[in-house]
């Protein structure tokens, strides 16, 4: 084909979106409402598992060191414990810090009662947190079988309780999501079989008078990449804008996000590109190549 003969048809194809511009609207709005429906449904699947994650990551293990326990092996023990592949943080918390953090949370009448006590009663500790929740029983026993270690505690209940949450929430969007997405595949086929059905006696007539299958296709094929683009880009500015306004809120408030675990929430400019590039490739897909799809079905005249 000769590049003169490709830029009529592309042009075609700009004009058509005019000259058809009840369906092409229908079809915009179509394809915008289904990227948003599902973006929205994965960016907030995202976000919450972010915020189950967090919460996990300050999940704290005690691991208590043998009293009269040597120095070299409590020093010993805590390089074992860096070693763990499933252990990303460890901190040593000694028995004066422990006594000191329990003093200052005491009131007067409390610290008074304790006066008589002349030895320091409380252990030398880890403190360390995990990386992989679902490993944290596992973990626990790795710990408890080395030297120099008294006892171990671990939040396992809440940690089983974060784990079945977590795998809850990530069954249900993920059933949400590619229900939506079937959802929308089918609005927009319909859709854009209905907008290609219109103009089924142009297609037919262009047949009748010699014109080649990929002579039609292009200029159906540039409408629909026109529309899924802007469809794309209006779908992302949306969510752009409706993103940075929750995100806002949210942040607003320090303390009610501690609170509840929403430190995690991801930051729109960290997934800008991704989100972006996402429509746009979904956009173009369900309008370009389903709009050739169905006019190949009037094709066979």
């Amino acid at each position: 084909m000769r590049i003169s003969s490709f830029k009529y048809l592309v042009k075609q194809g700009f004009a058509g979106i005019w000259f058809n511009r009840i369906n092409s609207f229908a079809s915009l709005c179509v394809i915008t409402i289904s990227l948003m429906m599902v973006g929205i449904s994965v960016l907030l699947s995202m976000n919450i598992n972010s915020m189950i994650g967090s919460i996990e990551s300050r999940n704290e293990v005690i691991v208590v060191i043998e009293d009269g326990t040597p120095e070299n092996n409590v020093t010993l023990l805590g390089e074992q414990l860096k070693s763990n592949p499933n252990i990303f943080e460890v901190n040593f918390y000694s028995k004066d810090d422990a006594w000191k953090g329990m003093i200052e949370k005491m009131s007067e009448e409390e610290v008074e009662n304790l006066k008589y006590i002349t030895t320091n009663p409380l252990p030398d500790c880890y403190r360390i947190r995990v990386s992989d929740i679902d490993k944290l029983s596992d973990t626990v026993a790795e710990i408890d079988k080395l030297e120099s270690v008294d006892t171990v505690q671990s939040p396992d209940d809440f940690a089983s309780i974060l784990v079945g949450i977590r795998n809850v929430s990530t069954l249900l969007f993920s059933a949400v999501t590619l229900s939506l997405i079937v959802v929308c595949f089918v609005i927009i086929s319909n859709s854009t079989r209905a907008s290609v059905y219109a103009r089924r006696r142009e297609i037919n007539i262009m047949r009748y008078v010699g014109a080649s299958k990929s002579f039609i296709e292009i200029p159906f094929f540039v409408e629909g990449l026109v529309i899924g683009i802007i469809s794309a880009g209006i779908a992302y500015g949306i969510t752009w804008f409706a993103y940075r306004e929750v995100y806002s809120v949210f942040s607003a408030d320090v303390s009610m996000l501690h609170i509840f675990g929403l430190t995690a929430l991801i930051p729109f400019d960290t997934i800008a590109v991704p989100t972006a590039i996402a429509y746009a490739v979904c956009g173009v897909i369900l309008s370009a190549i389903g709009t050739v799809v169905s006019t190949r079905k009037h094709l066979n005249v």
